[in-house]
């Protein structure tokens, strides 16, 4: 009984928060175009996903920035990681916070400074300035997922390999690499969903020459919702959940193996 009440309570709340994506998800199978009522299952929609050359284009776009920008943040982050991990610097402290600060600021204030950075340098929105700005806001991501991993790491290990001559890029490839890849894996397939799934930085900094499918699909709720928005919405949070996985499952492999 004693049990009973926390479990109830707890999957009454996660009821309520998966109940929108839930409905979601169903109504992309509805045959109905504008209607809140159910009228009989079909798969037209997802069908006609596919036969639509522009949203393909839009969609690899996002595939792209995605990837990009999680590839590049991740070299950056963990390089930082390493840094702050291993060394001592004048202004350490200071990164570190940094590091915390970027993570905590709201997407609009990042979002609304990018604007002014691109402005101020006379620099065309399109697709290096969404690529550094999803860049950007991924680094601080990945620092903190490979320092997490860092931190549960002997630090003797380090200094062991340099007793035994070992020069700083050996201990990085051979040492640090081996040890640090789960973390360097979750920290890319984090990236990547928040790359992908962006929204708000986006909407300031991309431009008319080249349309991501975040901002496409926010663009399509203002004319009114359909099934074949549900449905790309489904593709979407499909597509979240299984790198998500991904990422959860290198972490436990890690965690199991160490």
């Amino acid at each position: 009984m004693n049990r009973f009440l926390p479990v109830s309570y707890v999957s009454f709340i996660y009821f309520l928060l998966y109940l929108p994506i839930i409905v979601l998800v169903l109504f992309s199978f509805n045959h109905s175009v504008y209607s809140g009522l159910w009228h009989g299952g079909t798969l037209h929609w997802y069908k006609q996903l596919f036969h639509d050359p522009n949203l393909f284009g839009i969609a690899l776009h996002s595939v792209t920035i995605a990837f990009l920008a999680s590839t590049i943040a991740t070299l950056i982050g963990l390089l930082g990681a390493v840094a702050l991990f291993q060394y001592r610097f004048f202004g350490k402290n200071i990164l570190n916070l940094t590091v915390f600060v970027l993570i905590l600021v709201p997407d609009l204030v990042l979002g609304i400074a990018f604007l002014i950075l691109f402005h101020s340098f006379n620099m065309p929105l399109g697709f290096w300035s969404l690529l550094i700005a999803h860049i950007t806001f991924c680094i601080p991501f990945v620092v903190i997922t490979i320092m997490g991993r860092m931190s549960g790491t002997n630090k003797h290990l380090f200094e062991v390999a340099k007793d035994l001559g070992a020069k700083d890029m050996t201990v990085f490839s051979r040492v640090i690499l081996p040890l640090m890849m789960p973390g360097i894996i979750a920290g890319w397939l984090l990236s990547f969903t928040l790359s992908f799934d962006d929204v708000i930085i986006s909407s300031f900094v991309s431009g008319p020459s080249y349309q991501i499918l975040p901002l496409y699909i926010f663009s399509k709720v203002k004319l009114g919702i359909t099934p074949e928005l549900n449905a790309l919405c489904s593709l979407i949070l499909g597509f979240t959940m299984l790198l998500t996985l991904l990422s959860l499952l290198t972490l436990r492999k890690a965690k199991s193996k160490s």
